[in-house]
């Protein structure tokens, strides 16, 4: 696994996704296990491979090899939100990511 700063040399994470212009399965954005290619470009979610954008994303910083859409997916912030200040967006926190990022925030 290529360490860098989306993986953190880890083969998978709790991470923020968000996708920029839709939902994911109901609400706008998830916290939730991702895992990673081994060049730690792409990041796979929920059955969606998540391919690093190379500056050509508007609002996101990956997006969707399928379908195009674009999506945030950032590290866990400590003090609890993802969101972006201007913005609001309804947050889902996966079940079986719970206690890892309880366990984040409380670092």
């Amino acid at each position: 696994m290529k360490n860098n700063q989306l993986t953190k040399g880890e083969n998978r994470r709790v991470m923020y996704v968000e996708n920029k212009g839709g939902d994911i399965d109901g609400v706008d954005a998830r916290i939730g296990w991702v895992t990673f290619s081994k060049s730690g470009r792409s990041v796979y979610y929920r059955g969606k491979t998540l391919k690093r954008s190379n500056g050509g994303g508007i609002a996101g910083n990956h997006f969707d090899e399928e379908t195009g859409e674009e999506y945030w997916v950032p590290g866990i912030k400590k003090r609890g939100s993802n969101v972006h200040w201007a913005e609001s967006a309804s947050i889902t926190v996966d079940d079986d990511a719970k206690n890892e990022y309880e366990r984040i925030l409380n670092e």
